[in-house]
């Protein structure tokens, strides 16, 4: 609306979703999950979109229970052209359309903390098949569609660890680490995520990016207190309180909002 008055707008319609459809990649994850259940809850449509062994079609028809539109969960190897052209036409198929899309997918494979000196090319390539290649295939096929018709708005996600680098004295005494790899792809799908601001802003597709950090996954103690140090906020996240910001960034309250990183992290990149 073309106004200089506040008091003409509700600005809590513009949180709406109602009548929107949108589509979440990884949508059976720890912070996937989250996602669906907001973006149900605030009235959009939502398609949860992950790999047969997550059981998409089961999340979604248990998330319909509670949803006020309409929840479907289908099956997609996002690092494959021809599953991501399938699940656009099984989208229309049942919605009619398409306005958003959330890329909260990302693998790791059994030998995802490998030491650098020690990955593989194959460890290396399985990665970026899926986060950079995966996210590159649903924005082109999913995100080209919406260019081509009403617009929409994409979500992408990378990494604060494609921000800043891992702090290695995190993860003394664990099996755990941020491998390269992750690093890499997560990078690449910042630089995407800029590109494709800029490249279809002028077709009304908003490309914006969210950025979480330490989501509580049923850690144990001692690695959720030694985290715990090392942000100002001094505790983990949870995946509820990364799914709000998803909401602004997909609904018309972001309406001027694009090539943006929103990061949700504790402060942890202030230090």
């Amino acid at each position: 609306m073309r106004t200089t008055d506040p008091a003409s707008i509700d600005f809590r319609e513009k949180f709406s979703l109602i009548g929107k459809s949108v589509v979440i990649t990884g949508g059976c994850g720890l912070i996937g999950k989250a996602f669906a259940e907001a973006c149900a809850q605030f009235g959009a449509d939502v398609a949860i979109a992950d790999v047969k062994e997550a059981d998409p079609e089961g999340h979604g028809r248990e998330s319909e229970r509670r949803a006020t539109g309409k929840t479907i969960g289908i099956e997609v190897d996002i690092s494959k052209r021809a599953s991501v052209e399938q699940l656009l036409r099984q989208v229309l198929d049942v919605f009619g359309k398409l306005d958003g899309l959330v890329n909260c997918h990302q693998y790791k494979p059994s030998t995802f903390f490998r030491r650098f000196e020690e990955y593989g090319d194959g460890d290396w390539d399985s990665v970026v098949e899926t986060n950079l290649k995966g996210t590159f295939l649903s924005c082109q096929i999913l995100g080209g569609w919406m260019a081509e018709h009403e617009g929409g708005c994409i979500v992408n996600m990378p990494s604060v660890y494609s921000l800043v680098a891992p702090n290695q004295d995190l993860y003394k005494g664990t099996n755990m680490g941020c491998p390269a790899a992750y690093s890499a792809s997560k990078g690449g799908v910042a630089a995407l995520s800029r590109y494709l601001a800029a490249y279809w802003a002028p077709k009304r597709v908003r490309v914006n990016m969210l950025t979480p950090h330490g989501v509580w996954d049923n850690h144990d103690d001692q690695f959720e207190r030694a985290f715990a140090n090392f942000l100002p906020m001094r505790r983990m996240s949870y995946n509820h309180e990364v799914a709000p910001a998803l909401i602004y960034l997909l609904s018309d309250a972001s309406s001027f909002v694009t090539g943006h990183n929103l990061v949700v992290d504790g402060g942890w990149t202030i230090w």
